[in-house]
């Protein structure tokens, strides 16, 4: 196997190493043990702004709930990937009542 397709490891000293197997994912923790960073952000976006939720440990579709009932809370565009939710526009306030209403910690950070 070439190492474009290997990710670049060419060998590993690591008796317990699988290649090509990946890290399970993490089990989400529950809500009221989560701080999440509330972000406004318009670098690299032309101008526009939009709202970025950072801090959330659990699984992907955990994580795609969420920014769902948050796009739906707002009624806008957005999306979730990386542990990352982003929402079109300016709803800093809105989602920071809605998620401690839910449970989660928040705090506001940047812009």
């Amino acid at each position: 196997m070439n190492r474009k397709k290997s990710g670049g490891i060419v060998y590993s000293t690591n008796p317990d190493y699988n290649f090509g197997k990946e890290a399970p994912s993490q089990a989400t923790l529950p809500a009221n043990q989560q701080l999440l960073y509330i972000w406004l952000d318009s670098k690299a976006r032309k101008g526009k702004t939009v709202t970025l939720i950072k801090g959330f440990k659990g699984t992907e579709q955990d994580l795609e709930s969420l920014a769902r009932q948050l796009k739906s809370l707002c009624g806008t565009g957005g999306s979730a990937k990386e542990g990352e939710i982003l929402i079109q526009g300016d709803f800093r306030e809105k989602i920071i009542i809605f998620l401690n209403k839910e449970g989660y910690k928040t705090k506001k950070a940047g812009g």
